[in-house]
């Protein structure tokens, strides 16, 4: 069963072939620079502080993602779990309940929508695609019908210390950026460090022979949809943060694409069992300086959508040459 996947990979013949998150590192340094000097207002201290907010939630989400996708699994459903919980939190807050309970309980149901679509997929063995689209489409409907009628949810005034998730701190350094920094290190922990960690590896590389070993393989696929939920969650409440509101709409965008563009790109292989957080940060790195430079370019939403799916295409013709499939890696079914 594969390892840890660390940085260097090396091809058939035994030469030295770098890593995906080597190769999109390399570009976005390039297009860093070939944008610092042509594109006009990019390389200021103001949009590089925007550009680092903007990026912080949507890779705080990959990290949740790839968790699922090393494990050789896909969740849909993560941007409508993290936007019905922030809601409901927020919802119990401006109740009149804490912070700390509105949010914890949101925190709960997060974690208990990513379990119930593992058990799904695990347990009832409904393809990972077909569960998640249709949890996630539940959890909004059900949201929409009970609590939030009206698609948004304001924060009331008065939560300036949960306000300050999503505000700077002394030098103008966004805290999404930090929360970011620390979902990485955590999860860099727990994948590469834990035990659990390594049976997530060798789960996504071949769930036959992981079962075989003596591995509950079921759980661990329910702590993997858990985990992607709750660190996305994390995502959603710096998000509410930082506006002051939770709009359920969010659910129903192409976030979810980009998010998995995030981790495919940065190298976290789709055939499972292969990437770590660096790929997770590689990614993010790159679609951050794309999406910026778009918008500065005031680039229409249609010329966007095709940029990154053209970027996604690519990321998938590097895995397959990054990542040479062989007769392990091939196998779909387990």
């Amino acid at each position: 069963m594969a390892a840890v996947d660390v940085g260097a990979s090396t091809g058939r013949k035994g030469g030295y072939r770098p890593s995906q998150s080597e190769i999109v590192l390399g570009f976005t340094l390039l297009l860093f620079i070939v944008l610092s000097v042509s594109l006009q207002g990019f390389l200021t201290l103001g949009n590089l502080f925007t550009l680092a907010r903007g990026v912080s939630i949507l890779g705080i989400m990959a990290l949740g993602m790839a968790v699922v996708v090393i494990g050789r699994g896909i969740d849909l459903s993560q941007v409508a779990t993290l936007a019905v919980s922030a809601a409901i939190g927020a919802t119990l807050v401006n109740a009149g309940y804490s912070a700390v309970f509105g949010f914890g309980v949101g925190l709960l149901l997060a974690i208990a929508i990513g379990m119930a679509n593992g058990f799904l997929v695990s347990v009832i063995e409904i393809p990972p695609l077909f569960t998640t689209l249709a949890s996630g489409l539940l959890a909004l409907g059900v949201t929409r019908a009970l609590v939030v009628p009206h698609y948004q949810v304001f924060l009331e005034p008065g939560h300036d210390t949960f306000l300050m998730l999503g505000g700077n701190i002394a030098g103008g350094l966004p805290v999404p950026v930090i929360v970011f920094a620390v979902c990485a290190v955590l999860l860099h922990l727990f994948l590469s460090r834990t035990v659990l960690g390594r049976f997530i590896y060798a789960h996504g590389d071949n769930a036959q022979a992981a079962r075989l070993s003596g591995m509950a393989t079921r759980p661990l696929t329910m702590l993997e949809y858990a985990l992607c939920s709750a660190i996305g969650y994390v995502g959603g409440v710096v998000m509410l943060a930082s506006t002051s509101l939770i709009h359920l709409q969010i659910a129903e965008s192409t976030v979810i694409f980009d998010v998995i563009l995030v981790v495919v790109l940065g190298g976290v292989s789709l055939v499972g069992g292969r990437g770590n957080v660096a790929s997770v940060i590689a990614g993010t790195l790159l679609i951050g300086v794309l999406l910026n430079a778009m918008t500065i370019m005031n680039l229409d939403v249609q010329t966007q959508d095709i940029i990154k799916g053209a970027v996604l295409l690519v990321a998938i013709v590097v895995d397959s040459w990054a990542h040479p499939r062989d007769e392990e890696t091939a196998k779909q079914g387990d």
